[in-house]
């Protein structure tokens, strides 16, 4: 009996001991697999260069890229060009995201509004936009001015459909409600178009985020002076696969950054959407 209980007693103690680990491991378990998968990738991918498998002058590896931008931040350089490239994103993006909102908001809400800008948004959101980089280097120059001007109309047309989506979709019952307590055009823009909306706005500003930073890499490889796109573009006509690795590197983790920014804002606002309905 005896036996028997101390038997009980040294299992349970065994499954309280485990318990918190398999919570731990189910909590942590797609960070823990995503790392595995991405350190067996970057083992294989040198290994594969070291056995020749694949050609190292077109391919790199990760060693070689870590000595390209080890001897690039020696050199000072790397910081110009990422000083370059993020002031024309943060004008770029900035503008479109100040115009874009608003106009979204009020094509979206306005319908006479939206059918005098239809036309034109349609238009120019389905136009490539490096068909549009000629005219922009005549009009703008190989200066600030195209970068920002390629970032900003590769930016505001996902910014400004995906705002007025948004608004759209607005529940009418809320609509009416509102109404029928006498609420205010403003009152309704914040306490319902906006709460409504703001999925759909955030998903906008992803989007736009990936094509900005696209339009960063397309508009100083076409003509610049300085900039990651710049020095990619220098990197790969001179057969540099290190570098134009790590400027792909810098480019992609900008990326995944201010992505998961974005959706911490998110977070923040979905609280204050359920509050605002609530």
């Amino acid at each position: 009996m005896t036996a028997s209980t101390n038997t009980q007693n040294h299992a349970s103690v065994e499954s309280e001991d485990l318990a918190p680990r398999s919570s731990f491991f189910a909590r942590q378990e797609s960070t823990i697999l995503g790392t595995i998968s991405v350190v067996s990738f970057l083992f294989f991918w040198e290994y594969a260069v070291h056995a020749k498998w694949v050609n190292a002058i077109f391919t790199s590896s990760p060693l070689r890229i870590i000595a390209a931008g080890t001897n690039m931040v020696k050199e000072g350089t790397i910081w110009q060009d990422m000083a370059t490239s993020g002031l024309e994103f943060g004008l770029g993006f900035g503008l479109a995201t100040i115009i874009g909102v608003p106009m979204g908001i009020l094509m979206g809400w306005y319908r006479r509004l939206n059918a005098v800008f239809e036309p034109f948004v349609n238009a120019l959101y389905a136009t490539p936009r490096i068909a549009l980089l000629p005219l922009i280097v005549i009009w703008f120059g190989i200066d600030l001015g195209s970068k920002v001007a390629i970032v900003f109309l590769s930016t505001v047309f996902p910014i400004l459909v995906n705002t007025m989506v948004g608004i759209r979709t607005v529940d009418r019952d809320f609509v009416k409600v509102a109404r029928s307590f006498g609420a205010s055009d403003r009152q309704l823009f914040l306490t319902v178009a906006l709460p409504s909306s703001v999925p759909f706005l955030l998903t906008g500003l992803r989007l736009g985020l990936g094509h900005a930073l696209i339009g960063i890499v397309v508009g100083e490889m076409y003509g610049a002076t300085s900039g990651i796109g710049y020095m990619m573009s220098i990197a790969g006509a001179t057969f540099q696969t290190d570098r134009v690795m790590v400027g792909i590197i810098i480019i992609a983790a900008s990326g995944m950054i201010m992505t998961q920014m974005l959706k911490m804002i998110e977070m923040r606002f979905e609280k204050w959407r359920v509050d605002s309905r609530g």
